[in-house]
Protein backbone atom coordinates (compact mmCIF):
# COMPACT_ATOMS: atom_id res chain seq x y z
CA UNK A 1 0.00 0.00 0.00
CA UNK A 2 1.32 3.44 -0.95
CA UNK A 3 2.04 6.08 1.60
CA UNK A 4 -0.15 9.10 1.83
CA UNK A 5 1.10 12.56 2.74
CA UNK A 6 -0.72 12.13 6.07
CA UNK A 7 1.25 8.90 6.72
CA UNK A 8 4.46 10.79 6.11
CA UNK A 9 3.33 13.62 8.37
CA UNK A 10 2.29 11.32 11.23
CA UNK A 11 5.35 9.11 11.03
CA UNK A 12 7.25 9.05 14.33
CA UNK A 13 10.69 7.71 14.75
CA UNK A 14 12.08 6.13 17.83
CA UNK A 15 14.72 8.14 19.63
CA UNK A 16 18.18 7.05 20.19
CA UNK A 17 20.93 8.47 22.34
CA UNK A 18 22.70 10.24 19.67
CA UNK A 19 20.02 10.37 16.97
CA UNK A 20 19.43 12.80 14.19
CA UNK A 21 18.50 16.43 14.73
CA UNK A 22 14.73 16.37 15.18
CA UNK A 23 14.12 19.74 13.43
CA UNK A 24 16.06 18.71 10.36
CA UNK A 25 14.19 15.42 10.11
CA UNK A 26 10.86 17.23 10.54
CA UNK A 27 11.74 19.81 7.89
CA UNK A 28 12.83 17.08 5.52
CA UNK A 29 9.65 15.09 6.18
CA UNK A 30 7.61 18.27 5.63
CA UNK A 31 9.35 18.78 2.27
CA UNK A 32 8.79 15.13 1.31
CA UNK A 33 5.13 15.46 2.31
CA UNK A 34 4.61 18.55 0.09
CA UNK A 35 6.45 16.96 -2.83
CA UNK A 36 4.49 13.76 -2.38
CA UNK A 37 1.21 15.72 -2.28
CA UNK A 38 2.22 17.46 -5.51
CA UNK A 39 3.08 14.15 -7.12
CA UNK A 40 -0.24 12.63 -6.02
CA UNK A 41 -2.19 15.67 -7.26
CA UNK A 42 -0.32 15.57 -10.56
CA UNK A 43 -0.95 11.82 -10.81
CA UNK A 44 -4.68 12.42 -10.16
CA UNK A 45 -4.79 15.11 -12.87
CA UNK A 46 -2.90 12.83 -15.28
CA UNK A 47 -5.31 9.95 -14.56
CA UNK A 48 -8.27 12.28 -15.20
CA UNK A 49 -6.63 13.56 -18.37
CA UNK A 50 -5.84 10.00 -19.45
CA UNK A 51 -9.44 8.96 -18.83
CA UNK A 52 -10.72 11.95 -20.83
CA UNK A 53 -8.26 11.16 -23.60
CA UNK A 54 -9.35 7.50 -23.63
CA UNK A 55 -12.98 8.62 -23.86
CA UNK A 56 -12.11 10.95 -26.74
CA UNK A 57 -10.11 8.22 -28.47
CA UNK A 58 -13.02 5.84 -28.05
CA UNK A 59 -15.38 8.49 -29.43
CA UNK A 60 -13.06 9.20 -32.37
CA UNK A 61 -12.60 5.48 -33.01
CA UNK A 62 -16.38 5.04 -33.18
CA UNK A 63 -16.59 8.07 -35.51
CA UNK A 64 -13.79 6.58 -37.62
CA UNK A 65 -15.59 3.23 -37.76
CA UNK A 66 -18.84 4.95 -38.71
CA UNK A 67 -17.05 6.97 -41.39
CA UNK A 68 -15.39 3.85 -42.78
CA UNK A 69 -18.77 2.11 -42.94
CA UNK A 70 -20.27 5.21 -44.56
CA UNK A 71 -17.46 5.32 -47.10
CA UNK A 72 -17.98 1.65 -47.92
CA UNK A 73 -21.73 2.19 -48.27
CA UNK A 74 -21.12 5.26 -50.45
CA UNK A 75 -18.65 3.32 -52.60
CA UNK A 76 -21.13 0.47 -52.99
CA UNK A 77 -23.89 2.92 -53.84
CA UNK A 78 -21.64 4.67 -56.36
CA UNK A 79 -20.76 1.31 -57.90
CA UNK A 80 -24.47 0.41 -58.07
CA UNK A 81 -25.25 3.75 -59.70
CA UNK A 82 -22.39 3.25 -62.16
CA UNK A 83 -23.53 -0.31 -62.96
CA UNK A 84 -27.13 0.84 -63.40
CA UNK A 85 -26.00 3.74 -65.58
CA UNK A 86 -23.97 1.39 -67.78
CA UNK A 87 -26.93 -1.00 -68.11
CA UNK A 88 -29.32 1.85 -68.81
CA UNK A 89 -26.99 3.32 -71.41
CA UNK A 90 -26.72 -0.10 -73.09
CA UNK A 91 -30.52 -0.37 -73.14
CA UNK A 92 -30.82 3.14 -74.58
CA UNK A 93 -28.25 2.31 -77.26
CA UNK A 94 -30.07 -0.94 -78.14
CA UNK A 95 -33.40 0.91 -78.31
CA UNK A 96 -31.84 3.63 -80.46
CA UNK A 97 -30.36 1.00 -82.77
CA UNK A 98 -33.76 -0.71 -83.08
CA UNK A 99 -35.43 2.62 -83.82
CA UNK A 100 -32.72 3.48 -86.33
CA UNK A 101 -33.15 0.11 -88.06
CA UNK A 102 -36.92 0.57 -88.12
CA UNK A 103 -36.59 4.10 -89.51
CA UNK A 104 -34.09 2.96 -92.16
CA UNK A 105 -36.31 0.03 -93.13
CA UNK A 106 -39.37 2.29 -93.36
CA UNK A 107 -37.39 4.77 -95.44
CA UNK A 108 -36.18 2.01 -97.77
CA UNK A 109 -39.72 0.67 -98.09
CA UNK A 110 -41.07 4.14 -98.91
CA UNK A 111 -38.21 4.72 -101.35
CA UNK A 112 -39.02 1.44 -103.13
CA UNK A 113 -42.72 2.33 -103.19
CA UNK A 114 -41.95 5.79 -104.59
CA UNK A 115 -39.58 4.27 -107.18
CA UNK A 116 -42.37 1.87 -108.25
CA UNK A 117 -44.84 4.77 -108.45
CA UNK A 118 -42.34 6.74 -110.55
CA UNK A 119 -41.94 3.79 -112.92
CA UNK A 120 -45.73 3.44 -113.11
CA UNK A 121 -46.09 7.17 -113.84
CA UNK A 122 -43.43 6.92 -116.54
CA UNK A 123 -45.35 4.06 -118.17
CA UNK A 124 -48.62 5.99 -117.91
CA UNK A 125 -46.90 9.05 -119.33
CA UNK A 126 -45.63 7.04 -122.33
CA UNK A 127 -49.08 5.54 -122.89
CA UNK A 128 -50.73 8.98 -122.63
CA UNK A 129 -48.15 10.50 -124.95
CA UNK A 130 -48.64 7.75 -127.54
CA UNK A 131 -52.44 8.03 -127.36
CA UNK A 132 -52.27 11.82 -127.54
CA UNK A 133 -49.91 11.62 -130.51
CA UNK A 134 -52.23 9.11 -132.20
CA UNK A 135 -55.24 11.38 -131.52
CA UNK A 136 -53.46 14.39 -132.96
CA UNK A 137 -52.27 12.38 -135.95
CA UNK A 138 -55.82 11.14 -136.50
CA UNK A 139 -57.11 14.71 -136.34
CA UNK A 140 -54.40 15.84 -138.74
CA UNK A 141 -55.31 13.00 -141.06
CA UNK A 142 -58.91 14.14 -140.89
CA UNK A 143 -57.93 17.66 -141.77
CA UNK A 144 -55.76 16.45 -144.64
CA UNK A 145 -58.53 14.39 -146.23
CA UNK A 146 -60.34 15.54 -149.33
CA UNK A 147 -63.67 15.50 -147.55
CA UNK A 148 -63.13 19.10 -146.56
CA UNK A 149 -62.70 20.08 -150.13
CA UNK A 150 -65.92 18.27 -151.09
CA UNK A 151 -67.77 20.09 -148.33
CA UNK A 152 -66.58 23.40 -149.64
CA UNK A 153 -67.66 22.49 -153.18
CA UNK A 154 -71.01 21.13 -152.12
CA UNK A 155 -74.01 23.03 -153.29
CA UNK A 156 -77.42 21.99 -152.17
CA UNK A 157 -79.98 21.06 -154.67
CA UNK A 158 -82.52 23.73 -154.17
CA UNK A 159 -84.95 22.40 -156.73
CA UNK A 160 -85.72 19.38 -154.81
CA UNK A 161 -86.22 21.47 -151.68
CA UNK A 162 -88.44 23.92 -153.49
CA UNK A 163 -90.72 21.18 -154.81
CA UNK A 164 -90.96 19.71 -151.35
CA UNK A 165 -91.88 23.09 -149.99
CA UNK A 166 -94.64 23.46 -152.56
CA UNK A 167 -96.16 20.17 -151.65
CA UNK A 168 -96.83 21.15 -148.20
Amino acid sequence: MALSPLDIHNKEFSRGFRGYDEDEVNEFLEQIMKDYENVLEENKMLKTSLSDTKDKISHFNSIEETLQKSILIAQEAAEDVRRNSVQESKLIVKEAEKNADRIVNEALSRARKIAMEIEDLKKQSKVFRNRFRMLIEAQLDMIKTDDWEKLLEYEPETEHLESAADVE
